[in-house]
């Protein structure tokens, strides 16, 4: 039955190759739907349209939403990339692939602008590359305000930057606030540097995925100060990792004031944090409060030290859950103080873990005053200890922790309202809050099957990957690809079946695979409404309300357009008008799961923060997101 159009192809491929590509590959137009009849039937796209006819059967309109993400290469572009992916060549010529494919990719930095040899204000500067910049600067200062304002994208290098200094300031002020995806390097950052500051204020806010690095800051410094002070609030997820930092240093004052203040899931790592340093004086005020699962590691901070001071006040206060590691912690060292005031004053509290910490250390003093619970204390320094009014969860009762009840404004802090509710909600004159449901994922298509099956994807190939698409050691974009591999390698819940898929036909595969071949797709129609209350219309169950399969797709942050798709059990689709609720207009149409089987679900979900209750109590609906998808049977379209 097929063998008549492959013949056709194969004579159309040598038709050709014996004459003008030019005139064969020209005319190529949009498609939403059928091969328009100059369509060049190689390209992408148009395979995808030929492939969608003979893998479902629901004979319903295709989807323009989903048709719109196929690759947008054209025939000649996506022969020859295919080409390079199975000669694994295809990196000599990623600029040009990631251009053509529409794929997310952080540009390569320009030259250093180290010949800048006076004070400068880089306001409103954009992805620019500052290494060895101030190298062996005699006082002066610089300052970066307004910088990479609102960018999608900043990628900015601070490496060696200020090294062999003296009295040099620098200031970075609301430096990329609102930016999407955050690349920014302060490697060696004030090496050798001797007296000056550096001052992070308002650094990152609001920003959703930043990767931070200061790797051997300001290390063997002397007198050299740095204050962080409001850095990453109201940020989503994302890490800072301060490795070697200070080392060596002497005398060199650190403030970390309203640090990661409301952020969602931000880690931050201390790794050989001041080790060796003298007179260290180290301030933690207000770091974490506010936040939703926190994660810190303070791994050999301080060791070796001499005379260092370091604050933990107000620590992580009223944040939910969190998990911090202390590890070997001023290790070896001699007469440190620190002090843990009101630390771990959490919301479902979380877990701190103390593993060597003050081991062989010499006349340290260590106060831990109103500390929170769920802690662990291994190898302590058992001389130089105190304990005032700790809490210990195995000990201490509930009426002595301290804690205020939950305000409905930390949980909106959270949870945005709205992004979980109940079933009982999906009735017609309902009005409740809807999340923003905007995509904020960088734009970008899927590839064509004949190129991502050559590609690797794999964590035991990640050398290949960072390769294809130039990400280096501990890059933003190795961090992506590391992040991506692990949700789609991790096991799978209990129930749930689930496949990464990164071209169209790998989504049609999977979803017929659970579904059969009469299958339909679904998703919100826009995205009006969102951050605004709403008024249910009209409501629909699929499967007339009842429990049906089906298989949600959504989106990682992938160099291409990637999906996790995944289908549990027990849920209910519902499509439901949305509409004004002065007006009483139809703004939208939107696509809801309710998931009823919440037992396998983390007690510290967002679900559960936001409608109160626990796993396996209740039921937990929410709305298909902007370029989310679900798929089910088309019985009951």
């Amino acid at each position: 039955m097929h063998k008549q159009p492959h013949l056709m192809s194969s004579l159309f491929l040598l038709f050709c190759l014996l004459s003008s590509l030019n005139v064969c590959f020209s005319g190529a137009t949009e498609i939403s739907g059928d091969i328009p009849a100059k369509q060049n039937p190689f390209t992408p796209r148009a395979y995808l349209i030929r492939y969608w006819d003979k893998e479902i059967r629901s004979n319903l309109p295709k989807p323009p939403f989903l048709l719109s993400k196929a690759s947008p290469l054209n025939a000649v572009d996506s022969a020859s990339f295919a080409k390079l992916a199975s000669q694994n060549t295809l990196s000599t010529v990623f600029p040009s692939f990631c251009s053509s494919a529409k794929l997310f990719c952080f540009p390569d930095l320009s030259n250093s602008l180290e010949k800048h040899d006076t004070d400068s204000n880089f306001a409103l500067y954009l992805n620019k590359n500052f290494t060895n910049y101030g190298t062996g600067r005699l006082g002066g200062a610089d300052s970066f305000k307004n910088y990479s304002n609102g960018d999608n994208l900043p990628i900015d290098s601070f490496r060696r930057y200020s090294r062999d200094s003296a009295g040099h300031k620098d200031q970075f002020a609301n430096y990329a606030p609102g930016a999407n995806v955050v690349d920014q390097s302060f490697n060696t950052y004030g090496t050798h540097a001797t007296g000056g500051s550096g001052g992070f204020k308002n650094y990152n806010g609001e920003v959703n995925v930043p990767n931070l690095r200061f790797s051997s800051y300001a290390s063997d410094g002397n007198g050299r100060a740095h204050s962080f002070s409001s850095y990453t609030d109201e940020t989503n997820a994302g890490s800072q990792e301060f490795a070697s930092y200070g080392k060596n240093a002497n005398g060199a004052p650190n403030d970390f004031s309203s640090y990661g203040k409301g952020s969602n899931v931000m880690g931050s790592g201390f790794s050989g944090y001041g080790e060796g340093a003298n007179a260290a004086n180290d301030t933690f005020t207000s770091y974490g409060d506010d936040g939703n699962n926190p994660n810190n590691k303070f791994n050999n901070y301080g060791e070796g030290g001499n005379a260092a001071i370091e604050s933990f006040s107000s620590y992580r206060d009223q944040s939910n859950v969190g998990d911090d590691s202390f590890q070997s912690y001023g290790k070896n060292s001699n007469s440190a103080k620190v002090n843990f005031g009101n630390y771990g004053n959490s919301f479902n509290e979380g877990t701190d873990t103390f593993k060597g910490y003050g081991e062989g250390a010499k006349g340290h003093a260590v106060g831990f005053k109103i500390y929170g619970v769920n802690n662990t204390f291994k190898d302590y320094a058992k001389n130089g200890v105190t304990f005032a009014k700790y809490n210990n969860v195995s000990s201490a009762p509930a009426a002595d922790t301290g804690k205020k009840p939950i305000s409905g404004s930390l949980v909106n802090r959270w949870v945005e309202p709205g992004k979980f509710f109940r079933e009982s909600k999906l009735k017609k004159g309902s009005v409740m809050p809807m999340p923003d449901i905007k995509d904020k994922m960088p734009r970008r298509s899927f590839l064509p099957r004949t190129i991502i099956s050559k590609l690797p994807f794999s964590s035991s190939k990640i050398n290949e990957m960072k390769k294809l698409f130039h990400a280096g050691d501990n890059s933003t974009m190795e961090t992506i690809i590391k992040e991506a591999l692990s949700d789609c390698e991790r096991a799978p819940s209990p129930g749930e079946t689930k496949r990464c898929v990164g071209s169209v036909e790998d989504m049609i595969d999977f979803a017929t695979s659970i579904l059969g071949r009469n299958v339909v797709v679904r998703t919100t129609e826009n995205v009006k409404g969102s951050k605004k209350k709403i008024m249910i219309g009209s409501v629909k169950g699929i499967n007339g309300g009842k429990v049906t399969k089906s298989v949600s797709c959504h989106q990682s942050l992938f160099p291409y357009l990637l999906y996790y798709c995944h289908s549990v059990p027990k849920v209910r689709v519902y499509e439901a008008e949305i509409m004004d609720p002065n007006s009483k207009d139809k703004i939208n149409h939107g696509v809801a799961i309710c998931h009823l089987d919440t037992s396998a679900w983390s007690r510290t979900h967002g679900a559960f923060l936001a409608l109160g209750s626990g796993p396996g109590r209740i039921e937990v609906c929410h709305w298909i997101f902007e370029n989310d998808m679900t798929w089910t049977t088309a019985d009951d379209y």
